[in-house]
Formats: C-alpha cells, structure tokens, sequence
C-alpha cells in the first residue's frame, strides 16, 4: 500500500464520528468514520475513497485534499504531509489557507443550532451546516468561483437576499476592501489574482470601488432572507478566529419572533421545496 492509503485510512478509523457532528451509533463495529461518511464530509464519492484506500488512486486534486484535511479534521504538520504524499505542494505562508483547525471546527459544531458557514480570506465558502444550506440555498450545487461570495455579490447581486441602499454600499465596499488585503497578504495565490482579474473585467462597480482604495470593516447587518418557508429577517455578525482568517458567518434571529418560527420550521425541513 501508499502511503497516502496508508494515512488515509488510519486517519479516517481515529476519526470519531461526534468529532464531526455525526451520531455516535452504539456498538458499531467500525473504527472512527466509515467511508461513505467521509466522502460525504469531504463531497466526494464513496468509489473514490475506496480507490484513494486501496491505492488504486494516487493522485487527487489538490482541492480534494484540502477537502479531505478539513473532513478528517488534520492538523498543520498533518496537512502538510497529506499534500506530500499525494504529490502534491504543501499550501505556502504566500497563499489563502483553507484548513479549517480543530479548534474552529469544535466551536462550528458548538453552534450548530443556527445557520453558520465558514469562508476563506478571499470569500470561497469552505464549509456550512444544514441551516445555512436551508436558509441560503445549498453551496454543494455550486462549483468553482459560483461559491466565492464577491464573486456572486457583484456579477449575481445575491438575488435571495434584500437589504437597503445604505447596506448594499457598506457591504460592496467591505468585500471589495476584504478582498485586496488578501492581494496584499497572499501575493502568490494565483486563484486570487485571477478573482480579481475577472471581477474587474467583468463588474464595472467592482472595478471602480477597487480603483478607490479604501478600506474598511465588517459591521453587524440586518437583511430579508427569501426562503421557502417565507421571508426571514436575520441578524448577520461575522466572527473570526486567533491566529486565523478565517471568516465564521452567523445568522441569527429575533427570539420568539415570526423569523424564529420559519427559521425552526426550515430546520425541519431543510433544503426541501415547500408546497
């Protein structure tokens, strides 16, 4: 066997599935996750698991590693090394992380009961909970730079989403300042440089907050969400983590409100249509 089977599989059998937010099923005879848990975590197949485990595979996609780190919940040295053996270079100091720690994962999994997603320094969600995926439509069915959230605000306009003139420039001007000093902190990402390529090719209002130069900071916001389960006023605070840039996104409503009740009601629900 590789040694990119051989640390997958033992990483996966030490993994536990509460580590993960998955149920712990009593008297299950299979150490840590089961393979098709793990693909689900990472969104791959079940088929390539099993062919990365057998060796069969041996080289995935740099993005299907990083996928793999943040489902099997690695650490830095760990992450490096997983990189290595799938021939692959290890992520530079010069480029946007992804690597969700253990840490940021223990306190996602704390706030589960609400809709969170985590995002990268340049805005690409990286990962979400079920409520995230109710209340602002499913990432999973979206590939590429269509998850990066610039990306989306300023070609796409987010059209789910409503809040006033006043919101709508502080939040374009917030983005826009987020995203160059990412260009400022990760010179070597090229993915970063093609972002902000195409987005001031492409969106002549990007193009023009980003030819102003001025930055600024996230501030709590309120916006209308539009779901199936009816509009949902929600509170958006953005939080962020020691040593991190990560971006924790929460959604939050008005307690014992009308937002409250359709917001529980999508937690029933999820990502189901109603009628």
């Amino acid at each position: 066997m590789s040694e990119l089977s051989t640390v997958l599989r033992a990483w996966r059998e030490r993994t536990m599935p509460e580590e993960v937010g998955l149920p712990a099923i009593p008297g299950r005879r299979t150490p840590g996750l089961r393979r098709e848990e793990l693909a689900a975590l990472a969104t791959v197949s079940v088929d390539y698991i099993v062919r990365l485990e057998q060796g069969r595979a041996r080289h995935p996609s740099a993005q299907t590693v990083a996928a793999l780190a943040r489902a099997l919940r690695l650490t830095g040295e760990e992450v490096d090394h997983l990189y290595q053996v799938a021939g692959l270079a290890s992520p530079s100091a010069n480029v946007v992380p992804q690597h969700i720690s253990p840490g940021v994962r223990r306190m996602v999994d704390r706030l589960g009961d609400v809709p969170l997603a985590v995002f990268t320094a340049t805005w690409d969600i990286i990962h979400w909970n079920g409520l995230w995926a109710a209340i602002s439509g499913d990432p999973a069915q979206r590939q590429g730079v269509d998850r990066n959230v610039v990306w989306r605000h300023f070609t796409d306009d987010f059209s789910d989403v409503s809040y006033d003139d006043v919101h709508h420039e502080e939040f374009s001007d917030d983005l826009v300042a987020d995203l160059r000093a990412a260009h400022a902190r990760y010179p070597d990402d090229r993915s970063l440089r093609d972002l902000v390529t195409r987005l001031r090719a492409t969106s002549a209002d990007f193009d023009a907050r980003w030819g102003r130069v001025s930055m600024s900071v996230h501030k709590s916001s309120r916006k209308v969400m539009t779901t199936s389960a009816g509009p949902i006023t929600i509170d958006c605070d953005v939080l962020t983590a020691p040593g991190s840039d990560l971006r924790i996104v929460v959604y939050t409503t008005v307690p014992n409100s009308q937002d409250e009740q359709r917001l529980e009601l999508l937690r029933v629900v999820g990502t189901q249509t109603l009628v």
